[in-house]
Protein backbone atom coordinates (compact mmCIF):
# COMPACT_ATOMS: atom_id res chain seq x y z
CA UNK A 1 0.00 0.00 0.00
CA UNK A 2 2.79 2.76 0.97
CA UNK A 3 4.12 2.05 -2.43
CA UNK A 4 1.63 2.44 -4.45
CA UNK A 5 2.40 6.10 -6.53
CA UNK A 6 -0.69 7.60 -7.20
CA UNK A 7 -2.38 9.31 -4.04
CA UNK A 8 -6.39 9.93 -2.78
CA UNK A 9 -7.81 11.81 -0.06
CA UNK A 10 -8.43 9.65 2.93
CA UNK A 11 -12.29 8.71 3.30
CA UNK A 12 -13.64 7.35 6.24
CA UNK A 13 -15.54 4.64 5.65
CA UNK A 14 -16.86 1.16 7.57
CA UNK A 15 -16.12 -2.42 6.15
CA UNK A 16 -18.74 -4.23 5.75
CA UNK A 17 -18.89 -7.77 5.84
CA UNK A 18 -19.66 -9.99 2.87
CA UNK A 19 -22.62 -11.57 4.01
CA UNK A 20 -24.05 -8.02 5.45
CA UNK A 21 -23.60 -6.28 1.84
CA UNK A 22 -26.88 -7.08 0.70
CA UNK A 23 -28.94 -6.40 3.53
CA UNK A 24 -26.64 -2.92 4.20
CA UNK A 25 -27.54 -1.33 0.61
CA UNK A 26 -30.59 -3.38 -0.99
CA UNK A 27 -33.20 -2.22 0.97
CA UNK A 28 -32.21 1.63 0.68
CA UNK A 29 -30.04 2.24 -2.51
CA UNK A 30 -29.87 1.02 -5.98
CA UNK A 31 -26.54 -0.11 -8.13
CA UNK A 32 -26.12 2.94 -9.78
CA UNK A 33 -23.73 1.32 -12.56
CA UNK A 34 -25.44 -1.47 -13.16
CA UNK A 35 -25.90 -2.69 -16.53
CA UNK A 36 -29.79 -3.56 -16.77
CA UNK A 37 -29.64 0.31 -15.64
CA UNK A 38 -28.27 1.11 -18.50
CA UNK A 39 -24.59 1.79 -17.09
CA UNK A 40 -22.33 1.71 -19.64
CA UNK A 41 -18.40 0.91 -19.49
CA UNK A 42 -16.46 3.45 -21.74
CA UNK A 43 -13.28 2.78 -21.55
CA UNK A 44 -10.08 0.83 -19.95
CA UNK A 45 -6.44 0.94 -19.80
CA UNK A 46 -6.56 -3.06 -20.59
CA UNK A 47 -8.88 -6.46 -20.95
CA UNK A 48 -6.69 -8.48 -22.16
CA UNK A 49 -7.91 -11.77 -20.12
CA UNK A 50 -11.44 -10.61 -19.77
CA UNK A 51 -13.59 -8.03 -20.61
CA UNK A 52 -14.20 -4.90 -17.96
CA UNK A 53 -18.13 -4.45 -19.21
CA UNK A 54 -18.40 -8.13 -16.36
CA UNK A 55 -17.85 -5.62 -14.08
CA UNK A 56 -21.49 -3.83 -14.10
CA UNK A 57 -23.40 -7.68 -15.15
CA UNK A 58 -26.18 -7.80 -12.37
CA UNK A 59 -26.16 -11.34 -12.25
CA UNK A 60 -23.65 -13.36 -9.48
CA UNK A 61 -20.57 -14.07 -11.27
CA UNK A 62 -20.14 -18.08 -12.45
CA UNK A 63 -17.09 -20.24 -12.51
CA UNK A 64 -16.46 -22.80 -15.62
CA UNK A 65 -13.43 -25.06 -14.21
CA UNK A 66 -11.18 -26.06 -17.23
CA UNK A 67 -12.91 -23.68 -20.23
CA UNK A 68 -10.43 -22.07 -22.18
CA UNK A 69 -10.10 -19.37 -24.62
CA UNK A 70 -7.48 -16.96 -26.63
CA UNK A 71 -6.13 -15.51 -23.90
CA UNK A 72 -6.38 -18.62 -21.64
CA UNK A 73 -8.45 -19.86 -18.82
CA UNK A 74 -11.55 -18.35 -19.17
CA UNK A 75 -13.03 -16.03 -16.01
CA UNK A 76 -16.29 -13.80 -15.51
CA UNK A 77 -15.04 -10.51 -14.67
CA UNK A 78 -12.28 -8.41 -15.68
CA UNK A 79 -8.83 -9.31 -16.06
CA UNK A 80 -5.80 -7.48 -17.22
CA UNK A 81 -2.09 -8.44 -18.11
CA UNK A 82 0.38 -9.05 -15.82
CA UNK A 83 3.29 -6.77 -14.95
CA UNK A 84 2.00 -3.44 -15.28
CA UNK A 85 4.35 -0.73 -15.92
CA UNK A 86 1.50 1.96 -14.74
CA UNK A 87 0.93 2.58 -11.14
CA UNK A 88 -3.03 1.28 -11.72
CA UNK A 89 -5.07 -0.44 -14.06
CA UNK A 90 -8.33 1.24 -14.50
CA UNK A 91 -12.22 1.22 -16.22
CA UNK A 92 -14.37 4.41 -16.51
CA UNK A 93 -18.10 3.52 -16.54
CA UNK A 94 -20.87 6.17 -17.10
CA UNK A 95 -23.97 5.97 -13.91
CA UNK A 96 -27.36 4.56 -15.63
CA UNK A 97 -29.22 7.40 -14.21
CA UNK A 98 -28.97 11.41 -15.35
CA UNK A 99 -26.57 11.29 -11.92
CA UNK A 100 -25.92 10.06 -8.24
CA UNK A 101 -25.21 10.36 -5.22
CA UNK A 102 -22.87 7.58 -3.60
CA UNK A 103 -23.41 5.58 -0.15
CA UNK A 104 -21.00 2.61 -0.57
CA UNK A 105 -19.10 0.50 -2.61
CA UNK A 106 -18.59 -3.33 -3.80
CA UNK A 107 -15.79 -5.30 -5.13
CA UNK A 108 -16.07 -8.67 -5.68
CA UNK A 109 -13.43 -10.60 -6.77
CA UNK A 110 -15.21 -14.06 -6.75
CA UNK A 111 -12.75 -16.74 -8.40
CA UNK A 112 -9.90 -14.87 -8.85
CA UNK A 113 -7.37 -16.48 -6.52
CA UNK A 114 -3.77 -15.81 -7.23
CA UNK A 115 -5.31 -13.07 -10.30
CA UNK A 116 -6.94 -10.71 -8.07
CA UNK A 117 -6.38 -7.30 -7.63
CA UNK A 118 -4.98 -6.48 -4.59
CA UNK A 119 -5.75 -2.95 -3.95
CA UNK A 120 -8.63 -0.62 -5.18
CA UNK A 121 -9.79 2.49 -5.31
CA UNK A 122 -13.03 4.87 -6.97
CA UNK A 123 -13.35 8.26 -8.38
CA UNK A 124 -16.35 10.35 -9.30
CA UNK A 125 -16.86 13.06 -11.40
CA UNK A 126 -19.85 15.28 -13.00
CA UNK A 127 -19.94 16.12 -16.67
CA UNK A 128 -21.82 15.67 -19.79
CA UNK A 129 -18.64 14.77 -22.11
CA UNK A 130 -18.22 11.29 -22.17
CA UNK A 131 -15.03 11.75 -24.28
CA UNK A 132 -13.49 14.46 -22.13
CA UNK A 133 -13.82 11.91 -19.20
CA UNK A 134 -12.14 9.04 -21.22
CA UNK A 135 -9.16 11.94 -21.69
CA UNK A 136 -8.07 11.92 -19.03
CA UNK A 137 -7.39 7.65 -18.71
CA UNK A 138 -4.94 7.33 -15.87
CA UNK A 139 -4.21 10.49 -15.25
CA UNK A 140 -5.79 12.84 -11.91
CA UNK A 141 -8.09 15.16 -14.49
CA UNK A 142 -11.31 16.57 -13.00
CA UNK A 143 -11.34 13.05 -10.90
CA UNK A 144 -12.40 13.85 -7.00
CA UNK A 145 -12.28 10.56 -4.54
CA UNK A 146 -15.26 8.62 -3.60
CA UNK A 147 -13.17 5.41 -1.79
CA UNK A 148 -9.76 5.85 -0.86
CA UNK A 149 -7.43 2.74 -1.33
CA UNK A 150 -8.60 -0.31 -0.01
CA UNK A 151 -6.89 -3.65 -0.23
CA UNK A 152 -8.54 -6.84 -1.59
CA UNK A 153 -8.10 -10.60 -1.50
CA UNK A 154 -8.94 -13.49 -3.15
CA UNK A 155 -12.35 -14.82 -4.62
CA UNK A 156 -14.39 -13.32 -2.13
CA UNK A 157 -16.90 -10.24 -1.80
CA UNK A 158 -15.63 -6.90 -0.52
CA UNK A 159 -18.15 -3.96 0.81
CA UNK A 160 -17.27 -0.49 1.96
CA UNK A 161 -20.07 2.26 3.40
CA UNK A 162 -19.39 5.83 3.13
CA UNK A 163 -19.13 7.55 6.87
CA UNK A 164 -20.54 10.43 5.07
CA UNK A 165 -22.57 9.59 1.74
CA UNK A 166 -21.58 12.21 -0.96
CA UNK A 167 -23.65 15.17 -1.28
CA UNK A 168 -22.10 16.06 -4.82
CA UNK A 169 -23.75 14.55 -7.74
CA UNK A 170 -21.82 12.29 -10.10
CA UNK A 171 -22.28 10.88 -13.82
CA UNK A 172 -19.28 8.88 -14.57
CA UNK A 173 -16.64 6.80 -12.25
CA UNK A 174 -13.28 5.29 -12.62
CA UNK A 175 -12.39 2.22 -10.95
CA UNK A 176 -8.92 1.67 -10.40
CA UNK A 177 -7.31 -1.60 -9.79
CA UNK A 178 -3.37 -1.41 -7.84
CA UNK A 179 -1.32 -2.47 -10.25
CA UNK A 180 -2.98 -5.09 -12.26
CA UNK A 181 -5.32 -7.90 -11.54
CA UNK A 182 -9.15 -9.20 -11.96
CA UNK A 183 -11.76 -8.56 -10.14
CA UNK A 184 -15.97 -10.09 -11.02
CA UNK A 185 -18.01 -7.24 -10.50
CA UNK A 186 -18.34 -3.99 -8.87
CA UNK A 187 -21.13 -2.15 -7.54
CA UNK A 188 -21.95 1.27 -6.78
CA UNK A 189 -24.78 1.86 -4.40
CA UNK A 190 -26.66 5.02 -3.57
CA UNK A 191 -29.94 7.23 -4.55
CA UNK A 192 -30.55 8.56 -8.65
CA UNK A 193 -31.09 12.11 -8.18
CA UNK A 194 -33.38 12.40 -11.79
CA UNK A 195 -33.99 15.26 -13.85
CA UNK A 196 -38.18 15.85 -13.87
CA UNK A 197 -39.65 17.58 -16.34
CA UNK A 198 -41.09 21.10 -15.74
CA UNK A 199 -44.05 20.72 -16.12
CA UNK A 200 -45.98 20.22 -13.26
CA UNK A 201 -49.09 18.18 -15.05
CA UNK A 202 -46.36 15.61 -16.51
CA UNK A 203 -46.93 12.17 -15.50
CA UNK A 204 -44.33 10.05 -15.13
CA UNK A 205 -43.13 6.59 -13.47
CA UNK A 206 -41.94 7.97 -10.25
CA UNK A 207 -41.44 3.73 -9.54
CA UNK A 208 -38.45 3.76 -11.86
CA UNK A 209 -35.29 3.39 -10.51
CA UNK A 210 -33.77 5.99 -12.96
CA UNK A 211 -36.48 8.36 -11.62
CA UNK A 212 -35.23 7.53 -7.26
CA UNK A 213 -37.65 4.77 -7.07
CA UNK A 214 -36.14 1.88 -4.54
CA UNK A 215 -37.73 -1.62 -3.34
CA UNK A 216 -37.44 -0.98 -0.36
CA UNK A 217 -38.40 -4.93 1.62
CA UNK A 218 -39.96 -7.42 -0.09
CA UNK A 219 -41.80 -11.14 1.91
CA UNK A 220 -39.82 -13.45 -0.32
CA UNK A 221 -37.74 -13.30 -3.36
CA UNK A 222 -36.56 -16.37 -4.09
CA UNK A 223 -36.08 -16.92 -7.46
CA UNK A 224 -35.93 -13.23 -8.67
CA UNK A 225 -35.10 -9.93 -6.79
CA UNK A 226 -37.56 -6.93 -5.92
CA UNK A 227 -34.77 -4.75 -7.56
CA UNK A 228 -35.81 -5.93 -10.92
CA UNK A 229 -39.56 -4.30 -10.47
CA UNK A 230 -38.20 -1.02 -11.61
CA UNK A 231 -35.76 -1.80 -13.98
CA UNK A 232 -36.22 -0.25 -17.34
CA UNK A 233 -37.52 -1.93 -20.21
CA UNK A 234 -39.17 -5.80 -20.18
CA UNK A 235 -36.46 -7.94 -19.73
CA UNK A 236 -35.07 -10.62 -21.59
CA UNK A 237 -36.38 -13.98 -19.71
CA UNK A 238 -37.58 -14.29 -16.13
CA UNK A 239 -34.28 -14.07 -14.61
CA UNK A 240 -34.73 -10.53 -14.04
CA UNK A 241 -38.09 -10.09 -13.05
CA UNK A 242 -39.27 -10.50 -9.06
CA UNK A 243 -40.38 -13.96 -8.42
CA UNK A 244 -40.66 -15.73 -5.05
CA UNK A 245 -40.85 -19.35 -3.78
CA UNK A 246 -44.63 -21.44 -4.31
CA UNK A 247 -46.63 -21.35 -1.63
CA UNK A 248 -48.59 -24.53 0.34
CA UNK A 249 -49.91 -22.45 2.71
CA UNK A 250 -54.12 -21.35 2.26
CA UNK A 251 -54.47 -17.85 2.49
CA UNK A 252 -51.18 -17.13 1.26
CA UNK A 253 -49.81 -13.66 -0.41
CA UNK A 254 -46.32 -11.96 -1.56
CA UNK A 255 -45.82 -8.66 -1.05
CA UNK A 256 -43.60 -6.08 -2.57
CA UNK A 257 -42.76 -2.05 -1.18
CA UNK A 258 -41.56 0.84 -3.49
CA UNK A 259 -40.72 3.93 -1.87
CA UNK A 260 -41.32 6.40 -5.03
CA UNK A 261 -38.91 8.88 -6.62
CA UNK A 262 -40.80 12.14 -5.30
CA UNK A 263 -44.41 12.21 -3.63
CA UNK A 264 -46.97 11.51 -6.29
CA UNK A 265 -50.89 11.83 -7.27
CA UNK A 266 -51.14 8.24 -9.13
CA UNK A 267 -52.80 7.75 -12.13
CA UNK A 268 -52.38 4.66 -13.14
CA UNK A 269 -50.03 1.52 -13.34
CA UNK A 270 -48.96 -1.07 -15.30
CA UNK A 271 -48.64 -4.51 -13.95
CA UNK A 272 -45.77 -6.29 -16.13
CA UNK A 273 -45.81 -10.35 -16.72
CA UNK A 274 -43.38 -10.79 -19.36
CA UNK A 275 -41.30 -13.93 -19.65
CA UNK A 276 -43.78 -15.02 -16.96
CA UNK A 277 -45.93 -17.99 -18.59
CA UNK A 278 -46.49 -20.58 -16.16
CA UNK A 279 -45.40 -18.81 -13.10
CA UNK A 280 -47.60 -15.64 -13.39
CA UNK A 281 -49.80 -14.89 -10.04
CA UNK A 282 -53.36 -15.39 -9.93
CA UNK A 283 -54.20 -11.76 -9.04
CA UNK A 284 -52.29 -8.69 -7.97
CA UNK A 285 -53.23 -6.04 -5.31
CA UNK A 286 -51.84 -2.48 -5.26
CA UNK A 287 -51.74 -0.27 -2.15
CA UNK A 288 -50.42 3.31 -1.24
CA UNK A 289 -49.63 5.10 1.61
CA UNK A 290 -48.47 8.27 2.44
CA UNK A 291 -45.50 7.77 4.77
CA UNK A 292 -43.57 10.53 6.97
CA UNK A 293 -42.06 8.46 9.12
CA UNK A 294 -38.40 8.06 9.59
CA UNK A 295 -38.14 4.41 8.45
CA UNK A 296 -39.75 2.83 5.92
CA UNK A 297 -43.52 1.89 6.43
CA UNK A 298 -43.99 -2.05 7.25
CA UNK A 299 -46.42 -4.31 5.21
CA UNK A 300 -49.18 -4.08 8.20
CA UNK A 301 -48.95 -0.80 8.48
CA UNK A 302 -52.53 0.74 9.15
CA UNK A 303 -52.32 3.67 6.54
CA UNK A 304 -52.20 1.38 3.27
CA UNK A 305 -54.68 2.20 1.17
CA UNK A 306 -56.06 0.28 -1.93
CA UNK A 307 -55.56 2.02 -5.04
CA UNK A 308 -57.63 -0.34 -7.42
CA UNK A 309 -59.92 -3.60 -7.73
CA UNK A 310 -57.76 -6.98 -7.66
CA UNK A 311 -56.57 -7.68 -11.26
CA UNK A 312 -56.66 -11.22 -12.61
CA UNK A 313 -53.52 -11.94 -14.42
CA UNK A 314 -52.30 -13.26 -17.16
CA UNK A 315 -49.17 -14.80 -19.08
CA UNK A 316 -46.53 -12.72 -20.37
CA UNK A 317 -48.36 -9.38 -20.98
CA UNK A 318 -48.89 -5.80 -19.38
CA UNK A 319 -52.29 -5.34 -17.46
CA UNK A 320 -52.91 -1.83 -16.91
CA UNK A 321 -54.57 -0.54 -14.32
CA UNK A 322 -56.30 2.61 -13.15
CA UNK A 323 -55.93 4.22 -9.82
CA UNK A 324 -59.01 5.15 -8.37
CA UNK A 325 -57.40 7.54 -5.60
CA UNK A 326 -55.77 10.53 -8.47
CA UNK A 327 -56.39 13.35 -5.40
CA UNK A 328 -53.86 12.23 -2.83
CA UNK A 329 -50.33 11.97 -2.87
CA UNK A 330 -48.45 9.08 -1.91
CA UNK A 331 -44.51 8.20 -1.23
CA UNK A 332 -45.14 4.29 -1.54
CA UNK A 333 -47.06 1.67 -3.16
CA UNK A 334 -47.27 -2.48 -2.32
CA UNK A 335 -47.88 -4.59 -4.87
CA UNK A 336 -49.17 -7.80 -3.83
CA UNK A 337 -49.04 -10.86 -5.71
CA UNK A 338 -52.27 -14.14 -4.80
CA UNK A 339 -50.93 -16.48 -4.06
CA UNK A 340 -47.11 -16.21 -5.31
CA UNK A 341 -45.36 -16.18 -8.70
CA UNK A 342 -43.98 -13.41 -10.55
CA UNK A 343 -44.10 -9.97 -12.14
CA UNK A 344 -41.11 -8.47 -14.53
CA UNK A 345 -41.89 -4.90 -13.88
CA UNK A 346 -44.24 -1.95 -12.01
CA UNK A 347 -45.08 0.99 -13.28
CA UNK A 348 -46.42 3.83 -11.34
CA UNK A 349 -47.19 7.11 -13.74
CA UNK A 350 -47.94 9.61 -11.28
CA UNK A 351 -47.70 13.39 -11.03
CA UNK A 352 -45.59 14.87 -9.16
CA UNK A 353 -47.05 16.43 -5.98
CA UNK A 354 -44.71 19.50 -5.78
Amino acid sequence: MDEIQYKLEHVKVTPIAADNIDKTFRSSCIDLISAALGGKVLGYSDQWFADASNLINPAAPIRQPGKMVYTGAWYDGWETRRHNAEPFDWVVIRLGVASGTVEGVEVDTAFFNGNHAPAVSVEGCFSQDDEQVLSWKGDRGGWETILGIQECGPSQRFGWKLDSPTRKQYTHVRLNMYPDGGIARFRLYGHAVPVFPEDKEAIIDLAAAQNGGVAVACSDQHFGSKDNLILPGRGRDMGDGWETARSRTKGHFDWAIIRLGAAGFIQSFIVDTAHFRGNYPQQVRIEAIEWKGEREPEADAADWIEMAEPVKCGPDQEHPVESRVKDKAFTHVKLIMVPDGGVKRLRVFAKRAV
